[in-house]
């Protein structure tokens, strides 16, 4: 034991995207989650400082640590079992950066700390959620979050039928 600091690093994802279109639509399809139930699925993002944020039927849940429309929104990301009060893993924080670019937006998304255990695991998921964000702003069929699951299952060398071997 020490008084002294220690250092350590955290292990994160982040992904730089451009979103086809104006930013403000953007915000609302990173925002109203109705707006996406193929990821969100039944649950809401009140997009103010301290709103709370339930997704996937209570899976997820959080606070709005930060909200600047339409440029940044910040909040917790904890995972909960069915049935939990309490989440067994480590809080993180999601946060989405948005900047206009020539009529369309830069999008970056990162999320930290997350367990070295599921880095890859958490890039796919965000690489879906992308995706299915770019879709449904492009105006096209978002395709099951399953199919998308799975294309970017094989970009990160995870078997779906094992996904944390």
């Amino acid at each position: 034991m020490s008084d002294d600091a220690q250092f350590t690093h955290a292990h994160m994802v982040r992904f730089e995207r451009l979103l086809p279109g104006p930013i403000e639509r953007a915000w609302q399809a990173l925002t109203e989650a109705d707006l996406l139930p193929g990821w969100y699925g039944e649950g809401h993002i009140e997009a103010r400082s301290g709103g709370a944020v339930s997704l996937m039927g209570g899976h997820i849940r959080g606070m709005v640590t930060q909200c600047l429309p339409p440029h940044r929104l910040t909040y917790s990301w904890n995972v909960f079992n069915p049935g939990d009060e309490t989440s067994p893993y480590p809080e993180s924080y999601l946060t989405l950066e948005l900047k206009p670019a020539a009529g369309d937006t830069v999008l970056t998304l990162t999320h930290l700390p997350v367990l070295e255990r599921f880095i890859k695991l958490n890039a796919m998921g965000w690489h879906t959620y992308l995706d299915m964000v770019a879709a449904t702003l492009r105006g096209e069929p978002v395709a099951s979050r399953d199919d998308y699951m799975i294309r970017n299952a094989k970009t990160y060398g995870i078997d779906l039928a094992n996904p944390l071997s």
